[in-house]
């Protein structure tokens, strides 16, 4: 590809960047300027990841003790809670649909995948399926808005952005979570990590470079912190076993080393003790976003 047409970083717009290698076809650079790692251009209409296909019975349930952090997590918002109202983009298998309505919020989801979106509606979720530009909610009408592993999906990060601050009140939380470009898996991994799979995920951003892309949405207060990785996939490539023929399923992984990480008092402080070096470090493998309106 000619340098000249690479597209600009994702997160900070900067027109520095250079290559560090080739996935499923796509040229991956490095932004200079802020580390968000991304792919040079973006996929034609017949690349683009069909998520009718991507969602089934299998991925469309998790496991228990994933519900129960998600309950957690969704228990800290109350502190925004004003209207009531709460929206989840891209809920998936609506996990935090469901937390969120059984802790009283009033419940709203957005989805691109049909059969996603079927299942929710069977369960009786207020969802809308398509983009959220023509979800057309109206301004400041969510007290939250969250978006777990949705950002690194995206093809216009800022359009996007800007209209989930929009439809954010003032002093609105939006959540969110995305990998880390600079997590320690990215360092020691490079274009092998499982997570950079264009067309699916188009960019991983670094703390610095969401940051950035938030303030420039209109986000007045932005905390990200860098957590969790899985050790699992390092070593599996250590080995050697990290190959075309047989990938790794980062998901079933995750799902089990989390699972193992919480069945004790003692495992649930060695995971937070984890975390927080991580943190402090800056070496998580995911960004954890806390931004306000």
């Amino acid at each position: 590809m000619n340098p000249s047409k690479r597209r600009s970083c994702p997160a900070c717009s900067s027109e520095q960047s250079k290559g560090i290698g080739e996935k499923n076809n796509y040229e991956i650079l490095t932004c200079l300027e802020c580390r968000t790692v991304f792919t040079a251009s973006l996929p034609a209409s017949d690349e683009v990841q069909d998520y009718d296909e991507y969602y089934s019975e299998v991925n469309l349930s998790v496991p228990t003790h994933i519900t129960k952090r998600v309950s957690e997590i969704v228990g800290g918002f109350s502190q925004f809670r004003k209207n009531g109202r709460f929206l989840d983009i891209g809920f998936g298998a609506g996990t935090i649909l469901e937390a969120a309505a059984a802790q009283d919020w009033d419940v709203f989801g957005l989805e691109v995948s049909k059969p996603a979106v079927d299942q929710a509606r069977a369960r009786g979720f207020k969802v809308f399926h398509g983009a959220l530009s023509d979800a057309e909610y109206s301004g400041g009408f969510f007290d939250v808005v969250t978006a777990s592993e949705i950002l690194e999906h995206l093809e216009s990060p800022d359009e996007v952005l800007k209209e989930i601050a929009r439809i954010i009140r003032p002093g609105g939380l939006f959540w969110a979570t995305t990998p880390s470009a600079t997590g320690i898996s990215s360092r020691l991994l490079g274009t092998n990590w499982s997570v950079l799979t264009p067309p699916e995920h188009m960019q991983l951003y670094s703390s610095r470079g969401i940051i950035r892309m938030l303030q420039r949405a209109g986000f007045k207060s932005v905390n990200v912190k860098a957590h969790g990785t899985n050790p699992m996939e390092i070593v599996n490539h250590s080995r050697g076993n990290g190959n075309a023929t047989q990938p790794f399923d980062r998901v079933q992984s995750s799902y089990a080393l989390n699972e193992g990480m919480t069945k004790s008092p003692l495992r649930r402080r060695l995971r937070e003790s984890i975390n927080y070096t991580l943190s402090v470090s800056g070496l998580g493998d995911s960004l954890k976003i806390f931004a306000r309106k």
